[in-house]
């Protein structure tokens, strides 16, 4: 059982026990077709904890970070983070999974929108990249509302249902973001918020309360 929507979500770091809920996510052939464009193949945990080792190691930390979506009452229903940080050219992937029981309750939106606040805020990047197979509408709109801008298609590059579909690129700069953040911190209630662990700062939440504490 699952919290009600209208409540409030945050944000921790990824730890390794997290592993033994994220890996049947991945065991659903639908969703890894969908969601994953670089493997089609179920993972058991030991498989999936060694995929996901380098996200625990201090070297691996400088290109990577990664976080769980967590319920106030701790169960973990989804991932968020960040993939091949560059501090030479200031970018990053930035990637976002929930569990299909929270789908579509706006935890989704919040989450990735506080991802990309720190992304910009924290880490001083300047743009990140998102990429979804063509036909994946989910993924189209949620990136949309964060504001990025589709940048090319990719012909046949998204293997997955026994034929070949588009990957649509998007991206959205540091400048466009501070605009649009204040358009979609008015635009999503509140009634649900997703926050950074235990902070009570207002602008450290999403929605975020703009004139709290920047």
């Amino acid at each position: 059982m699952t919290d009600k929507p209208n409540s409030v979500f945050k944000l921790r770091p990824m730890e390794k026990a997290d592993l033994e809920v994220v890996t049947p996510w991945f065991q659903d052939i639908e969703d890894l077709a969908r969601f994953d464009r670089t493997s089609r193949v179920p993972l058991n945990l030991v498989q999936t904890e060694e995929n996901w080792s380098d996200a625990f190691s201090a070297s691996g930390s400088a290109c990577k970070c990664w976080f769980v979506v967590e319920s106030d009452s701790g169960q973990v229903l989804g991932l968020t983070g960040l993939e091949a940080i560059s501090s030479i050219n200031r970018d990053a992937v930035v990637a976002m999974f929930v569990d299909k029981s929270i789908r579509r309750l706006g935890v989704g939106i919040r989450a990735t929108a506080l991802m990309v606040d720190f992304a910009f805020r924290q880490l001083g990047l300047n743009r990140l990249t998102s990429y979804y197979r063509a036909d994946n509408h989910n993924s189209r709109d949620l990136v949309a509302k964060l504001g990025c801008q589709i940048e090319g298609t990719m012909r046949q590059a998204w293997y997955s249902d026994g034929q070949f579909q588009d990957m649509v690129v998007v991206g959205v700069l540091r400048q466009d973001w501070m605009v649009r953040r204040l358009e979609l911190a008015q635009e999503l209630g509140r009634e649900t918020k997703v926050i950074f662990g235990s902070s009570s700062c207002a602008t450290w939440s999403w929605p975020p309360q703009i004139d709290g504490c920047d």
